[in-house]
C-alpha cells in the first residue's frame, strides 16, 4: 500500500480507543490522558462496553455505534479479541489502527505465528494498516497527536525519529524535552506486523514537517524494500540510524529479542553506507548528532576554523579533527591582516585562532565575524575556556550577533559547569549548537563531514565497462548447472578457469594432471618456473594444508615437490580426497600487491562482495571490506578506498601505481557475475596480483548450489534490468536501441537537453528552464529500478554521434498503486514515431509491474502530447481552472 494512506495513521482527525479505561496504568488510560492533554482538536471516542464513560466522555458499547467512521484506531484490548476488532475497523471504514495490547509476551512462538497470521488476513482483507504490535505509538506535535503510552510528550520540531526500542522512545523523549529539541514525528514501530521501516520512510519522504530523520534499528526484514526507501529519503533528507548488535554477542541478543534473522554488522554497515545514511554507533554521539542536524546550517565544505582562548582545548580539537580525518582551514594573508588590525598581538597567527584567555566579547566578535568572511573556512567552531573576571555569557551573546546572518555552519563549545550554562542555553536558543566540550562538538562535524561525503558518493557519474565486456554466461551457467546435477558444491580449478575467463578476468595459465608424471610434463609444457599446487575437492584453503609449492625450476623439483604435498596434507588433513596436481605459470611480478576478492551470501542482505589483502598477509592484517553489488566503477573505487592496501596500491616514488581501472574492472565483472549466475554463493579469488601492467588471478575457488531465486531477485539493491533492453525502427527505417537509463549516461542526457527547443523544454517542465542543477540531473539518471524507470533512446543523432534522442519516464508511488509518466524527443526527431515508441515501451512495462493507474499531464498547447496520449487509450481531462491536461488509464483495480 502506498505512503500516503499513512496519512491518515500519523495526522488524523478523529480517533477511537479501543478498550478504554479509567484504570489507572493501563494503556487504555494513558493513551486516553495523552490524547485529550494534547492540542488535538479532533474527536476522541472510547470504546468499552463495560463503562458508559471514560474520563468524563461517553462510551460505546460497539464499533459499529460510533457516530462516525475513525482516521485512526488505537486497540488496547486483549490480544486474543483484536483480529475480530479489525475486521469491525475495516468493515467501518477505519484504515489505520494502533495495537497497544498487553498480553504478548504469554503467546508462544507457534502461537504468535498463528495469531500473526489471523491478525494480518483480516488486516489485508479490509486494507487496515497496523502499527505494532508490542509498541508504545507515536507522537505527531504538529498536529497535537500524542497517541502513545510516554510520559511526556514531544516538542515540536522538524527531526522525526522512528524506533524498534521502547527505552530509547522513553530517553531520547527526556533528553530531547531537557534540550529544548522538538520532533515533528516519534514512531515506536514494535513488533512490525504490517508496517514496517520502509512504509515509515517513505511516508516521512513526503512529509514537509520532517527535515531529518534518525532510526535506531535493530534488525531489518525485507532488505530490498528498505534500501529502496531509505536511499530514496536520504537524497533529499539526512538519515541517522543507530543499530544493536556490532559484537557478535550483541548482535546475537538483537536477533533473539526481535526473534529476526541475524545479519553481519559490517554489511549492515556497508548499507547504510550505500543508502547515504550516516551511522553513529552509540547514544551519546546519536545525540549530540541530532541537536547540530536540529540547529546547525547545511554544511557547504570540509575546511573547519577554530576560535578560542585556550591553547589547550584548541589543540585537543585540531587533534581529533585531523585524526578523524577532517580537514583544518588555511587562513589566507589577506584573513591574517585583518586579524593583526583587528586583535593586535593577542592571537595565534595561525588556525586553530587562539586568543588571549582575558579576550573580551569583542574580541571574540571581531575574530568570529573575519573567519567567517574567510572563503577557505566553510564551518566554524567556537570554544571559550572560563576565566576569573570574564563573563561567559557577554562573550556568548557577542558571537550570536555576529553570526546571526551567517550561512555558514557554526558550532560552540562553551566549556564550565555553572557559569557556561546559560551560554550554553543562549546558543541553543538563537539556533547555534552547543556542546560540552571540543571533543563532542568535533565528532559532531565529522560526523557531518562523513555524510557529506556519503551524498556526493551517491552524485558521482561513473565511468563504463569498456565496451567489448560481452561476458558469456551461457557457457557458465552450463559449467554450473552440470557441476550441480553432478551433486558437486564446488567447480573444478579447471572450471574456475573458464568462469573467470568467460566474465574477462585474467588468470595464469593452468594445467591438471593426475600425478606426480603428468605434472611434471605439464610444467615442460608451461615452461619453467612454475607452481604446483594438491588438487582436492576437500581442501578449500591449499597453502594452510601445506598443498602449494612455488618456484620450480625444473621436472625434478616438480616431481620432488609433489612428493612433498601429498606428504603434508596427509598429515594436515589425512582424510582429504587427492585428486592430483594443478600446474601453474610461476607469474614474477615482484611489484604485484596481492589483492583477495571475495563472494559470500549475508541471511539479511543477500550477496554481497568483499575485497582487501590477499595471499599469506591476510589472515594477519585483517584488512577487508565489505559492498553490496550491483557494483559499477565508481563504487569498486569507493570499496577500494576504504581498505589499507588501497596506500599500496597507489605506488610511492619505487613502485608505480597499480591499474586501478583494472582492478575496479575486476571488481565490477565479479559483481556483474554473481547477479548472472545465482547458483554461484561464494567466490574467492586469491590472490588476485595487480601492478602497472594490470591484474591476474593466480588461484580461485568457487561454490554453488541450487536456488529457486534469479540474481537480481537475490540482491538487497535492484541491478541494472539488462532484460528490457531491445532494438526499434523508426519511420525512416532507422534503429535505435531502447534500454533503461544507467549512471555513466549522464553526459549524454545533458547533450540531449541541449537539443530540445526553448518550447519542448516548457513543454516537457511546464515552464520556461534554463541549466539543470547538477543535483536534479543526478536524479535523473541515477534511479531506482524498483520504484522509477526511464527508458532512453540510443541511436545516430543528426549531427553524427551515437546520442541520447528521447526518453520515457514512470515515476511509481510506493505500492505500485499509481505511475505518473513523462515523455520527451529531441527537437530534431519529430515526427518519426519515437515518441509513440517510448511510450509503448513504457506502458508495457508499467503493465507487467500491474501497476494499477497510470497518470500523466501536458499543458494545453502541446497538441501533440495530447493526441498521443488520446490515441493509447488514456483517458484524457481538463481542468477549467488551469491550462493542463490530464491523463489516466487503469491498468488493474484489483489490490
Amino acid at each position: 500500500m502506498s505512503a500516503s494512506k499513512l496519512e491518515l495513521m500519523f495526522k488524523p482527525t478523529s480517533v477511537v480507543v479501543i478498550g478504554a479505561t479509567d484504570e489507572p496504568g493501563e494503556p487504555g488510560n494513558i493513551i486516553m490522558k495523552n490524547l485529550l492533554a494534547g492540542k488535538f482538536l479532533g474527536p476522541v471516542l472510547p470504546v468499552n462496553p463495560h463503562v458508559g464513560s471514560v474520563m468524563r466522555i461517553p462510551s460505546y458499547s460497539a464499533i459499529d455505534t460510533l457516530p462516525l467512521t475513525a482516521d485512526l484506531a488505537i486497540i488496547c484490548s486483549p490480544p486474543e479479541t483484536i483480529p475480530g476488532y479489525i475486521e469491525e475497523l475495516g468493515k467501518r471504514g477505519t484504515q489505520n489502527a494502533i495495537i497497544m495490547s498487553r498480553g504478548y509476551f504469554r503467546f508462544n512462538r507457534e502461537k504468535l505465528e498463528v495469531q500473526k497470521r489471523e491478525l494480518l488476513d483480516v488486516a489485508k482483507k479490509y486494507r487496515v494498516r497496523v502499527l505494532g504490535p508490542n509498541c508504545l505509538g507515536f507522537i505527531n506535535p504538529s498536529v497535537g497527536v500524542n497517541a502513545s503510552v510516554a510520559q511526556r510528550d514531544a516538542l515540536p520540531g522538524k527531526v522525526a525519529f522512528v524506533t524498534q526500542s521502547d527505552a530509547l522512545f522513553t530517553t531520547i523523549l527526556d533528553w530531547a524535552a531537557s534540550k529544548s529539541i522538538g520532533f515533528s514525528h516519534f514512531i515506536s514501530l514494535g513488533d512490525r506486523y504490517d508496517i514496517h521501516f520502509e512504509d515509515v520512510l517513505d511516508y516521512l519522504n513526503d512529509d514537509v514537517s520532517t527535515r531529518a530523520v534518525l532510526l535506531y534499528i535493530e534488525t531489518i526484514e525485507n532488505a530490498r524494500q528498505f534500501m529502496s526507501a531509505v536511499r530514496a529519503l536520504a537524497r533529499n533528507k539526512p538519515v541517522l540510524v543507530i543499530k544493536a548488535g556490532r559484537s557478535e554477542a550483541g548482535a546475537a541478543a538483537a536477533a533473539a529479542h526481535s526473534g529476526m534473522l541475524l545479519g553481519s554488522d559490517d554489511v549492515y554497515d556497508t548499507a547504510f553506507r550505500r543508502a547515504g545514511m550516516l551511522r553513529v554507533f552509540d547514544i551519546d554521539t546519536l545525540f549530540d548528532t541530532v541537536e547540530t542536524i536540529a540547529l546547525a546550517r547545511p554544511l557547504k565544505g570540509e575546511r573547519l576554523g577554530i576560535v578560542t582562548n585556550g591553547g589547550g582545548p584548541g589543540f585537543l580539537a585540531t587533534d581529533m579533527l585531523l585524526e578523524g580525518g577532517g580537514q583544518l582551514a588555511e587562513l589566507s594573508e589577506e584573513t591574517c591582516q585583518t586579524l593583526d588590525n583587528e586583535l593586535g598581538s593577542g592571537w595565534s597567527y595561525w588556525n586553530p585562532l587562539i586568543m588571549r584567555s582575558d579576550a573580551d566579547g569583542e574580541m571574540y566578535a571581531k575574530a568570529v565575524t573575519t573567519l567567517l568572511r574567510e572563503t577557505d573556512v566553510d564551518a566554524l567552531l567556537v570554544m571559550h575556556v572560563p576565566t576569573a573576571g570574564v563573563d561567559s555569557s557577554e562573550i556568548a551573546e557577542h558571537v550570536i550577533k555576529a553570526c546571526k546572518k551567517t550561512k555558514k555552519l557554526l558550532l560552540t563549545s562553551w566549556l564550565g559547569i555553572d557559569d557556561a550554562e546559560s551560554a550554553r542555553k543562549r546558543f541553543t536558543e538563537a539556533g547555534f549548537p552547543s556542546f560540552f566540550t571540543p571533543d563532542k562538538a568535533v565528532r559532531a562535524f565529522l560526523n557531518l563531514v562523513q555524510y557529506r561525503r556519503n551524498q556526493e558518493m551517491l552524485v558521482e557519474a561513473p565511468a563504463s565497462l569498456p565496451d567489448d565486456f560481452h561476458p558469456d554466461a551461457f557457457m557458465v551457467r552450463g559449467i554450473v548447472v552440470s557441476a550441480l546435477e553432478e551433486k558437486r558444491q564446488m567447480l573444478t580449478i579447471q572450471e574456475s578457469c573458464a568462469v573467470l575467463s568467460a566474465y574477462g578476468i585474467p588468470i595464469v595459465e593452468t594445467r591438471i594432471a593426475a600425478n606426480a608424471a603428468e605434472a611434471a610434463a605439464a610444467a615442460q609444457e608451461i615452461g619453467f618456473p612454475v607452481v604446483l599446487k594438491v588438487n582436492s575437492p576437500d581442501i578449500y584453503r591449499k597453502s594452510l594444508a601445506g598443498g602449494v609449492a612455488l618456484d620450480l625450476e625444473s621436472e625434478e623439483d616438480v616431481l620432488a615437490a609433489a612428493e612433498a604435498i601429498v606428504s603434508r596434507v596427509r598429515h594436515d588433513q589425512p582424510d582429504a580426497r587427492i585428486s592430483g596436481f594443478i600446474v601453474q605459470r610461476m607469474t614474477r611480478r615482484a611489484r604485484a600487491r596481492e589483492l583477495a576478492v571475495e563472494t559470500a551470501t549475508d541471511p539479511v542482505f543477500g550477496p554481497i562482495i568483499r575485497f582487501g589483502q590477499g595471499g599469506s598477509l591476510a589472515s594477519i592484517t585483517q584488512d577487508r571490506q565489505t559492498a553490496l553489488p550491483p557494483l559499477n566503477m565508481s563504487l569498486a573505487h569507493e570499496l577500494i578506498t576504504r581498505t589499507r592496501i588501497h596506500t599500496l596500491l597507489k605506488g610511492n616514488r619505487d613502485i608505480p601505481a597499480a591499474d586501478l581501472d583494472a582492478v575496479h574492472s575486476t571488481l565490477v565483472k565479479v559483481s556483474q557475475l554473481i547477479i548472472d549466475i545465482p547458483e554461484i554463493f561464494e567466490l574467492e579469488i586469491d590472490p588476485l596480483f595487480a601492478d602497472e601492467e594490470g591484474v591476474v588471478a593466480l588461484d580461485a575457488n568457487i561454490r554453488i548450489a541450487w536456488t529457486t531465486s534469479s540474481g537480481t531477485e537475490q540482491l538487497a539493491i535492484r541491478p541494472y534490468p539488462k532484460e528490457l533492453e531491445e532494438c526499434v525502427q523508426l519511420k525512416d527505417g532507422s534503429k535505435v536501441d531502447l534500454r533503461p537509463i544507467r549512471p555513466e549516461d549522464e553526459p549524454d542526457h545533458w547533450d540531449f537537453l541541449e537539443h530540445m527547443s526553448p518550447e519542448d523544454k516548457r513543454f516537457r517542465f511546464f515552464g520556461n528552464v534554463g541549466t539543470l542543477p547538477r543535483a536534479e540531473m543526478v536524479k535523473l539518471t541515477q534511479i531506482d529500478y524498483d520504484r522509477e524507470m526511464a527508458f532512453i533512446a540510443k541511436g545516430q543523432a543528426p549531427d553524427g554521434p551515437y546520442k541520447t534522442l528521447g526518453v520515457a519516464r514512470a515515476m511509481i508511488q510506493a505500492g505500485n498503486t499509481s505511475a505518473e509518466f513523462a515523455v520527451a524527443v529531441r527537437s530534431d526527431l519529430k515526427r518519426m514515431g519515437l515518441g509513440r515508441l517510448l511510450m509503448e515501451k513504457i506502458l508495457r512495462y508499467l503493465q507487467s509491474r500491474r501497476t494499477q493507474r497510470i497518470i500523466g499531464a501536458a499543458l494545453s498547447d502541446n497538441k501533440g502530447m495530447i493526441e498521443l496520449a488520446r490515441s493509447l487509450g488514456f483517458t484524457v481531462t481538463k481542468d477549467f481552472d488551469d491550462d493542463v491536461h490530464h491523463f489516466e488509464m487503469v491498468i488493474d483495480d484489483d489490490e
